[in-house]
């Protein structure tokens, strides 16, 4: 694993714990930036399985 995909799922369950925090409290403003939050990691981790499989290959 590289530092993207450690980083971007560390972000992906940090933003999850934000959205499921917000919806336990009815707070919508908290529910949104979980649901950011976790797209963002999910595209870092996306991009650093792209750039393992780079490496992988040649």
């Amino acid at each position: 694993m590289n530092k993207d995909q450690i980083k971007g799922r560390v972000e992906e369950a940090k933003g999850q714990a934000k959205q499921s925090t917000g919806k336990a409290l009815g707070n919508k403003e908290m529910e949104q930036k979980g649901r950011a939050q976790k797209a963002g990691g999910k595209l870092q981790a996306g991009c650093g399985d792209l750039k393992k499989d780079i490496k992988d290959s040649t």
